[in-house]
C-alpha cells in the first residue's frame, strides 16, 4: 500500500516537472517609461478690467492734450515775429541792405580836407531824417580842424550784420576801422575801431540811413 502511494506521488512529481518544462518562459517585462516633466508654465496675471479701462482712458486724454499743445505751439511759431523778419528768410534783400549800408558808412564817415564836398555829397545821397543832423554833429570837430591840421579820415566797414528787415525798414549792426591822419607839420596818425548801429529806410528805390545809434546812452 505504501509502495503504491509512493509510486503515484512520484508519477505526479514527474508529471508536474514535465508540465513546467513544457510551459513557455514568461516574457520579460518592458521597462516603464519615465514620466515626462511638464514644462513650467509662466503665470500671467491678467489686469483687472476696470484698471485696464482706466489706463486706456488716461492714454486717450494724454494723446488729446499732446495734440492740442502741438497745434497751439505751431500757431505760436507761425505768428512769431522772427518769421516776419525778412533778414532770416530773404537772402537777396539782406545782401542788398548790407551792401548799401557798407558803401554808405564808408562814404559818409570818410573825410579829406582837400575835398570836403565829397563827404557832403555822400551825406546827401545816403542820409535822411534824423541821421542828417547826427552826421553833421559828429563830423563838426573834424571839419573845424581839417584845413589847419590837414586831416584825412578813412572809414572802412569790416563787418556788418542785418538784425531785422520789416517791410521798408531795417536795422544793421556795423563794425568799422577808422584811420585818422594829419599831414601837417608835426602831425600824427591814429587808428581806432568803431561799433554802432544804423536804422535804414527804403526810399526812392534805395536804402538810406535814417538814424545812427552809437550806444552812448
Amino acid at each position: 500500500m505504501s509502495t503504491t502511494r509512493h509510486v503515484v506521488n512520484r508519477q505526479r512529481r514527474l508529471a508536474a516537472a514535465e508540465s513546467r518544462r513544457a510551459a513557455p518562459a514568461p516574457a520579460p517585462r518592458a521597462p516603464r517609461p519615465k514620466p515626462r516633466k511638464r514644462p513650467a508654465r509662466t503665470v500671467r496675471r491678467s489686469v483687472p478690467r476696470p484698471l485696464l479701462l482706466a489706463l486706456l482712458a488716461l492714454l486717450a486724454v494724454l494723446a488729446t492734450a499732446f495734440a492740442v499743445l502741438a497745434h497751439v505751439r505751431a500757431e505760436d511759431l507761425r505768428d512769431a515775429p522772427a518769421l516776419r523778419n525778412a533778414a532770416l528768410t530773404d537772402t537777396a534783400r539782406t545782401s542788398d541792405v548790407k551792401g548799401t549800408v557798407g558803401q554808405a558808412v564808408d562814404a559818409v564817415f570818410s573825410y579829406d580836407h582837400t575835398d570836403p564836398a565829397r563827404t557832403d555829397k555822400a551825406a546827401d545821397k545816403y542820409l535822411t531824417g534824423k541821421a542828417v543832423g547826427q552826421h553833421r554833429e559828429m563830423l563838426a570837430p573834424l571839419r573845424a580842424q581839417g584845413a589847419r591840421q590837414k586831416l584825412v579820415l578813412t572809414t572802412t566797414v569790416t563787418h556788418s550784420g542785418v538784425e531785422a528787415i520789416d517791410g521798408g525798414r531795417a536795422r544793421v549792426l556795423v563794425f568799422a576801422d577808422q584811420s585818422n591822419t594829419s599831414t601837417a607839420k608835426g602831425g600824427s596818425a591814429s587808428r581806432a575801431a568803431a561799433m554802432f548801429a544804423v536804422d535804414v529806410v527804403h526810399r526812392g528805390g534805395s536804402w538810406r540811413i535814417a538814424n545812427i545809434d552809437t550806444f552812448s546812452r
